[in-house]
């Protein structure tokens, strides 16, 4: 198990690798580091290494990618947004990953986000409703071998694969779904925006052996989950 651990985790980090020298936008990342996100908080060294090594503009439409490191979310086509670069670092660091959980995702959209996770965490599950942004991301995803890609409605999770140490949803619901929560181990974290457009805030929920404890964390304004949370 732990020879099968090591080359999971050394796959992951072949993936998300060393910048190429001729990446252009090399100083866009460390300055969108420095000053979006190290500037406002975000503290876990690991996050914000992984923060200036992914080609974040490989997971924009192009012609977004000089806009790729700006300090707001970008269109992705379909209705959906990558988020602004601060708030997946916020929502990564408050999962508290150390390289050895297994992940889920709900909400791939580019893939941006399951890639950041891809380099801190031992396996990530991902699901994306919209099916043209899903074989998109799986594509983008491909080099990386921890990560695992669907298409669907991920309000239920995916439950064969649970139990999860960790659980983020990147679209915003009127309410906590339980299912997602059931998924936690103990001592498990899920982190989600929730609420209506004009009121969403970060929510963190850990799993206790007692039930679960929630903290509010980050006024936040994301796009609607849809599919069956929308019908609860």
């Amino acid at each position: 198990m732990k020879f099968v651990l090591c080359l999971t985790l050394a796959a992951a980090c072949a993936a998300c690798g060393q910048a190429r020298a001729d990446d252009p936008f090399v100083g866009a990342r460390a300055i969108m580091v420095a000053d979006q996100i190290a500037g406002r908080g975000v503290r876990d060294a690991r996050v914000l290494d992984v923060m200036r090594r992914i080609a974040r503009h490989r997971f924009v439409p192009a012609e977004q990618r000089l806009h790729a490191y700006e300090d707001r979310a970008l269109p992705i086509g379909l209705d959906q947004t990558i988020s602004q670069p601060y708030v997946v670092a916020f929502m990564t660091e408050a999962l508290s990953l150390r390289g050895t959980e297994k992940v889920l995702e709900i909400g791939t959209g580019s893939g941006y986000q399951a890639a950041v996770l891809a380099c801190l965490a031992r396996e990530v599950y991902t699901i994306e409703i919209v099916e043209p942004l899903g074989r998109v991301a799986a594509r983008r995803l491909a080099s990386y071998a921890n990560v695992h890609t669907r298409i669907g409605d991920g309000y239920r999770g995916w439950p064969e694969a649970a139990p999860f140490d960790a659980v983020l949803v990147t679209a915003a619901p009127d309410h906590v779904p339980q299912p997602l929560v059931d998924q936690l181990r103990v001592g498990g974290r899920l982190v989600l925006p929730v609420g209506p457009d004009d009121a969403q805030q970060v929510v963190r929920i850990t799993r206790t052996p007692g039930g679960v404890r929630e903290e509010r964390l980050l006024p936040v304004a994301f796009v609607p989950m849809t599919g069956e949370a929308r019908r609860r």
